[in-house]
């Protein structure tokens, strides 16, 4: 792991596998097609811009940066520069964090007890909330270490079976600055399982090593059911300031055609899934 060598794109130019501003981005932001390679290069935009309905998956090893960089765009809906900025009618975005339903089960059980022992109530709640998000309105947000295929695919499955896209954004910062990460939150992930994350996500990231062969660069087999990725370094993770989503179309009421508020959104600012 870590930053992937490659020709640097000049700055000021459009990154490989951005769509150009004239296809509905702003100058400074990039909308992410097929493969985004962010590591190693001068040319980062400021912002993504994504589809009102993606659910955009950040994934990277246990303290890569996952949280900071998620509650980083989720924090700036509405203001300028952050994830609904200057799309009228942007419908909220829904955070899904794992550690956030850890946190609510743990409040209400014994002390004494174990993790372990209730993960499994976790994970059925943190479903839950996936399929809650779904079956709403509005861009969603989702936490992910990102080294399991299968649960990639079934999110995939999931997500287009409502009709929306599935983008990546991955972190590769390499397992030094990932412990560093677990170091600084004091919060240790076992050996074992930080090795079982790494195995995935070096699997994943093999697939990704390998030249550009022009301005929008298709995803490997192995990805695809994914409609993006964008790949991130230590370095350009600081550099990308927010997510953008578009404003979702009208939808059209039993009197004819009428803008009306997303379903599920609550206000402008962003939604934090509370366990269901």
């Amino acid at each position: 792991m870590g930053d992937a060598p490659g020709e640097a794109d000049a700055p000021g130019e459009t990154p490989r596998g951005a769509a150009s501003a004239g296809s509905g981005s702003a100058p400074g932001e990039a909308r992410p097609d097929g493969l985004l390679d962010l590591r190693a290069t001068d040319a980062v935009p400021g912002a993504l811009r994504y589809p009102p309905d993606a659910v955009v998956v950040v994934a990277g090893l246990p303290g890569s940066g996952k949280s900071t960089l998620l509650h980083r765009w989720s924090g700036r809906v509405g203001e300028p520069g952050g994830a609904s900025h200057g799309a009228a009618g942007a419908p909220a975005v829904r955070l899904i964090d794992p550690r956030a339903v850890h946190l609510a089960c743990e409040a209400v059980m014994p002390h004494w007890l174990p993790y372990p022992v209730y993960r499994p109530w976790a994970r059925w709640r943190l479903l839950r909330e996936v399929c809650a998000a779904l079956r709403g309105d509005g861009p969603v947000l989702v936490h992910d270490c990102g080294s399991r295929a299968w649960l990639r695919r079934l999110l995939a499955r999931a997500t287009a079976r409502h009709g929306r896209t599935l983008h990546l954004v991955l972190l590769d910062v390499g397992a030094a600055t990932a412990l560093s990460g677990q170091r600084a939150r004091a919060r240790w992930v076992r050996r074992r399982v930080f090795a079982r994350h790494r195995r995935g996500l070096d699997r994943l990231l093999r697939t990704l090593d390998r030249p550009a062969a022009g301005p929008s660069t298709a995803l490997p087999d192995a990805l695809a059911d994914v409609t993006s990725l964008v790949a991130l370094d230590a370095r350009t993770r600081e550099r990308v300031a927010a997510v953008r989503f578009d404003a979702a179309p009208e939808r059209r009421g039993a009197g004819g055609p009428e803008s009306l508020p997303p379903r599920g959104a609550a206000g402008p600012g962003p939604r934090i899934c509370s366990p269901v």
